[in-house]
Order: C-alpha cells, then sequence, then structure tokens
C-alpha cells in the first residue's frame, strides 16, 4: 500500500491542501495520502522538523513524506529527495531535512531535475507531487534526480551542562497546540546527570520540583479533591517524544491560556534544572 504524507505550513483557510491532494490523486488514485500537520507557523523549519521527527516512524518503510515549508525553488534552496531510515522525504533544502536525520545518516540524497518542469510559486503542486507519486508508485530516484551532496545543515539548540554539573540549560524548541513548552532537554541527558539527586526546573519565576510520566501524574489521588492539584496548576512531563515538556494542566490556550502564555515562555527562551 502506497502512502504519502504532507507536512506543510498552508493552513487551511486557502485550496492548497486540496489542490495538491487532488493533484495525488489524479496521478495515484490508489495511494493512501495522510496529513501530519498543515499547521506549521509560516517559514518555520525547526517547528516543522519536531512534528515530522517525531511523527515519520510511525508509518511503514516507504512511506514518502512530502514537506511543504519553505519550498520554493532557488540556487541556494534547491529541491531535493532524502532517503533516509526507509524513508523518502521530497522537500526543498532548506535545512529541515538535516534536523529529521541529525541522529540517522541518510541513505541517499538527489536534486529534483524534471525535464520540462517549472515549479513556479507552487512547486509542491508542481514538482513534489509527480516526485512522490513516482517514488510511491516503486520508481527509482536515479529518474527524477542526480546525486547530491550539499545538503544544508541547520544545528537544534543544544542543552548545555553548566554548574561544574550541578545545572542543564535548555531551550524552548516547540509549543503546542495546547500552549504546552517543549524543551530540548531530553530524558536520557536528564536522568545521566541526576544521579538521584533532588532538582527543580525553573522557568522565568516558576520552580517546578518533579517530572511526571504522564499529565495527571500531577495529581494525588489519595488526597481529598479539596487538597489535590490539578486544573491551572503547572506541571513537567516528559513528553510522548522523550522531551521535558512544561504544561498547564487541563488548560485552553485560547480562554484562560496555556503555559507559554501563563509562564510567559516562547520559542529559544531558556529553562534550567538544577540539581540540588
Amino acid at each position: 500500500m502506497a502512502i504519502i504524507t504532507l507536512t506543510t505550513d498552508f493552513g487551511y483557510k486557502d485550496h492548497f491542501v486540496g489542490t495538491v491532494k487532488g493533484a495525488i490523486l489524479s496521478n495515484l488514485p490508489e495511494v493512501t495520502i495522510v496529513d501530519i500537520s498543515h499547521a506549521i507557523s509560516p517559514f518555520n523549519i525547526q517547528e516543522c522538523a519536531y512534528i515530522l521527527k517525531n511523527a515519520y516512524r510511525s508509518f511503514p518503510m516507504g512511506t514518502v513524506h512530502v514537506v511543504g515549508v519553505d519550498s520554493e525553488w532557488s540556487p541556494e534552496n534547491q529541491h531535493i529527495v532524502v532517503q533516509v531510515d526507509g524513508h523518502y522525504f521530497v522537500s526543498s533544502n532548506s535545512g529541515v531535512i538535516s534536523l529529521i536525520t541529525s541522529e540517522v545518516k541518510p541513505e541517499k540524497i538527489v536534486e529534483i531535475n524534471l525535464p520540462n518542469a517549472e515549479s513556479g510559486s507552487f512547486p509542491v503542486l508542481n514538482i513534489f507531487v509527480q516526485v512522490a507519486c513516482h517514488i510511491a508508485r516503486g520508481g527509482k530516484l536515479e529518474v527524477i534526480g542526480r546525486n547530491f551532496d550539499d545538503l544544508k545543515e541547520l544545528r537544534e539548540f543544544e542543552p548545555r551542562i553548566i554548574n561544574n554539573g550541578k545545572s542543564i540549560s535548555g531551550n524552548v524548541i516547540y509549543i503546542d497546540n495546547y500552549g504546552n513548552v517543549v524543551t530540548n532537554i531530553q530524558k536520557g541527558l536528564f536522568e545521566a546527570y541526576r544521579n538521584g539527586r533532588d532538582y527543580e526546573i525553573i522557568a522565568r519565576t516558576t520552580k517546578i520540583k518533579k517530572v511526571h510520566h504522564s499529565y495527571n501524574g500531577i495529581i494525588n489521588y489519595d488526597l481529598d479533591r479539596s487538597q489535590r492539584m490539578g486544573p491551572g496548576d503547572a506541571l513537567a512531563l516528559f513528553n510522548s517524544a522523550g522531551y521535558i515538556e512544561l504544561a498547564i494542566y487541563k488548560s485552553d490556550l485560547n480562554s484562560v491560556g496555556g503555559a507559554s502564555s501563563l509562564l510567559g515562555l516562547n520559542y529559544r527562551d531558556t529553562v534550567t534544572i538544577n540539581f540540588l
């Protein structure tokens, strides 16, 4: 079964998503199209990479992933296909692939070169659809491009070990639909430096002294309801991708606010863990 996924910053107001899906189905009626996200912040490469990096492994080997963020061609933003980890990514050379493949070496990279094709202002439709359908049919990469070895490198923010190993300084790398704040501090790094010590997580003026494994881990069900922590309280947890995330339990970003607004945190802001 052929699968093509779509990750874009197109949103849903305009015709772009529907047009791309229609073109794919016209080329390959039997394909399964899966939307990963169309709500990437415009041109936000790091946000796109975080979402796609944590989604693609759930798909079967051979899945084709179309990346429609900052996709307009230029001499410094070529159109490429990257085969990595058994998957195919059709994208521009914007740096998004280097962030996705930071832990896995690509098996093959080609620069797309379709005869008589003009990408114009809508390359996802005019170029990427043709390429994705070709690959989904089992077509060879050599037919649609030539080998490419100039993959643009972007580096993710790396957490730093400071204060002689007594602190980890990290950054906000993603804010989700609930306003939850994802840091770049992964569980493995946290556990490696904790060594059984108590700790506190500091995010601006907020201090949190426990990391949970679920959102409702904040609730002590042995206590009376009137004594429990619950909706509106701040918590930290290891999210499903293995990163430390800060949240406000059962908050609504569009009404009372989420962790990003209530804790005053934005992309790239610092979050520190002090071991006591």
